[in-house]
């Protein structure tokens, strides 16, 4: 029996009936942009995140790239990232027009390192933008500290975080403004592209709103060059029944997380670090492994399917050769790239599939 990375389907399947009613209902309505749905989960959204504000924007992209824009990050503006994360944090810094500073994260927790964040401050930061990567969350607490103490904006992407704690408050309303995704495969997934910022300031919550509506809060005039960047009131209604699920799907992936940690303890694999503060969401389940393509090629065969998040860091994507960072420069980012593994660790795996994965684990090291 293999084992899949993800059962996408899964979900579908498990909550059809809501789903399909909750569909036949944005049909019925006749709101196919805007509409009751969308206000609908946008208000379910911000309370669970503990938020005053929800805006439904397109995709996670654009929940970045439209918060940078809503505090007016720009051009000669240094936004701080972590080195690791994936691509579309450096994409929305310089899709705003303004420039990534790369910085290293905690080798023990792969977030960004608040202790060098500091030291990359210079006259043109504006912003920090902590990734809460594989779903655990970032040390807030302390980027919140620097940030004050600079006079700097804090944006948190929280993509892969649907659900994580930090310090018995769940990430959401920790921030100035949180960037969302609602791609399929995150914990909190549409069935298609989604996205979604939440935001305490009313402010910085229209600003959003106006940006992804053309640069208009008033039907055809215009305040601002915006975009077109809107969740769709079916993936809305979709994620409003979904949220309803999200604490017990994440129940099953801590347990899962669990009890990997236990059976892989004394194995080859570096199993991840979690802090007594943080609650993760366990999006990921990210090993380490000195020999990770061969680790990989061995569960291959024992049919477990794996992912690496992620194998090539953006500093040396070709899409960033104009950073002029060599390699070398980023050794953390780079040793992770080259070393790290995401097991299965779906909501919807049975028993049978998680003792697979662990006898395969075992017998791979």
């Amino acid at each position: 029996m293999s084992v899949p990375f993800l059962d996408l389907a899964a979900a579908t399947r498990d909550l059809r009936n809501e789903i399909d009613g909750a569909i036949a209902e944005v049909l019925s309505a006749g709101w196919y942009v805007g509409g009751p749905a969308l206000a609908r989960f946008e208000e379910e959204f911000a309370a669970y995140c503990g938020a005053a504000h929800c805006v439904g924007v397109a995709n996670g992209l654009d929940a970045l790239h439209l918060s940078l824009r809503a505090l007016d990050i720009g051009p000669g503006d240094e936004v701080i990232v972590a080195s690791n994360s994936y691509i579309a944090t450096v994409l929305a810094v310089t899709t705003a027009g303004a420039t990534p500073v790369l910085v290293e994260p905690d080798p023990s927790t792969h977030n960004l390192d608040p202790g060098r964040v500091e030291q990359a401050i210079t006259g043109r930061t504006r912003a920090l933008l902590p990734t809460h990567l594989y779903g655990q969350p970032a040390d807030v607490g302390a980027l919140v500290a620097i940030a004050r103490r600079h006079d700097l904006r804090l944006i948190d992407d929280a993509a892969q975080a649907h659900g994580a704690g930090y310090k018995g408050r769940r990430i959401g309303s920790l921030a100035d403004v949180t960037a969302w995704s609602f791609y399929p495969s995150k914990n909190l997934g549409a069935l298609g592209d989604g996205g979604a910022v939440t935001a305490d300031d009313p402010e910085i919550a229209r600003r959003v709103r106006v940006l992804g509506n053309y640069g208009s809060a008033v039907r055809y005039i215009n305040e601002v060059q915006g975009v077109n960047s809107r969740l769709d009131p079916i993936q809305a209604a979709v994620l409003s029944v979904k949220l309803r699920h999200l604490d017990r799907w994440n129940e099953r992936r801590k347990s899962i997380a669990a009890y990997y940690n236990e059976r892989f303890g004394s194995l080859a694999p570096t199993v991840p670090q979690v802090p007594e503060w943080a609650d993760p969401a366990w999006h990921l389940y990210v090993v380490q492994h000195p020999d990770r393509d061969g680790f990989r090629a061995r569960l291959a065969e024992r049919g477990i399917q794996t992912l690496i998040h992620y194998p090539v860091p953006p500093h040396l994507q070709q899409a960033y050769a104009d950073l002029k960072i060599e390699r070398g420069s980023l050794p953390i980012a780079e040793k992770l790239a080259a070393t790290v593994l995401s097991l299965p660790i779906g909501p919807h795996m049975s028993d049978g599939q998680v003792e697979q994965v662990a006898q395969a684990v075992a017998a791979s090291s």
